[in-house]
């Protein structure tokens, strides 16, 4: 026989979890509308940087991608992956070169980038999106590629070597992999008309990839929360800009640095189709979950 206290303690305990089970439904309830308004739409997100040497954060980006097809959304990743060049090109004695901001690439840097980006880095996010539930397919120069483009000038004209540029993308394949309930997973390289192969900034690849879906979202995911009135305090993040307060940000220097190229570029890529774009987080568990599927979201929105 229980005791009178063990019965209140365990009264106490279902009530909790009734409780929690309660709160859980809300949380889908408040989702349904999004779910709802975003389903059968394309979202193109790109990843890159430091999120592919965190495993733990990776794993929950993955996640959210499943869930986010399971839901009936069509996501689409680009990816980048300068980390892990970087250390294979210290593997192979080659030391890395930039102007201003794109990798000065030879052909040895090339035959590296490839094989890293275009091969290990496509296979394993592949496997990895397979491994935790969900289906996709790496398309890259060793199965199917989609991204072809011409070499790239840096802005005085100067030859930075294999670096190129997207002109088009072979939308048909992407979008009939969506269609089939897979997750397209897009290496930053692109093709020349001649065969030739070019390395291409992620962001770029990415906006040129939303561009060509006519995507409902392109999605950022960084290292950091957003936009901010101030760069050096997270507390100050600006949730929702439309074009016109982020260029007045910009001429005001609150948007300064490294985040002008990235803003100006999010603002030509609004102008050219894609409805909202993101920036957001990615180390945040469920980052992407909680800036699609909730009221308030978590990083910055930018829209027209």
């Amino acid at each position: 026989m229980l005791s009178i206290a063990a019965e209140d303690r365990a009264g106490q305990l279902g009530e909790f979890r009734v409780n929690e089970a309660i709160s859980k439904a809300n949380t889908l309830i408040e989702a349904m509308g999004w779910i709802r308004r975003f389903r059968g739409k394309t979202t193109v997100i790109k990843l890159g940087g430091s999120l592919l040497d965190d495993e733990h954060a990776l794993m929950h980006i993955l996640l959210d991608v499943i869930f986010m097809e399971t839901v009936g959304m069509k996501p689409v990743i680009v990816h980048g992956g300068g980390k892990a060049i970087n250390r294979a090109l210290a593997a192979a004695g080659i030391e890395p070169n930039f102007v201003r901001g794109r990798r000065v690439t030879d052909q040895p840097t090339l035959e590296v980038v490839e094989r890293v980006l275009a091969g290990e880095l496509n296979v394993f996010l592949t496997e990895e999106i397979e491994r935790l539930g969900g289906r996709a397919m790496n398309l890259s120069f060793q199965t199917t590629n989609v991204l072809f483009g011409e070499k790239h000038l840096s802005e005085d004209g100067e030859d930075i070597g294999f670096v190129g540029e997207v002109t088009r993308v072979d939308r048909s394949v992407i979008e009939g992999l969506s269609y089939t309930d897979q997750v397209p997973v897009i290496p930053s390289m692109c093709e020349g008309d001649d065969g030739q192969h070019y390395n291409v900034n992620a962001d770029t690849a990415a906006m040129a990839v939303a561009q060509a879906l006519g995507a409902e979202k392109l999605v950022f995911l960084s290292d950091v929360n957003g936009v901010r009135r101030d760069k050096n305090d997270p507390d100050t993040i600006i949730h929702s800009l439309s074009s016109e307060e982020a260029r007045q940000l910009i001429r005001d220097g609150v948007i300064d640095a490294g985040m002008i190229p990235k803003v100006e570029a999010c603002l030509e890529t609004l102008g050219r189709g894609v409805r909202k774009i993101h920036i957001i987080d990615g180390r945040l568990r469920h980052s992407l979950l909680l800036e699609i599927f909730t009221t308030s979201g978590v990083g910055t929105e930018i829209n027209q």
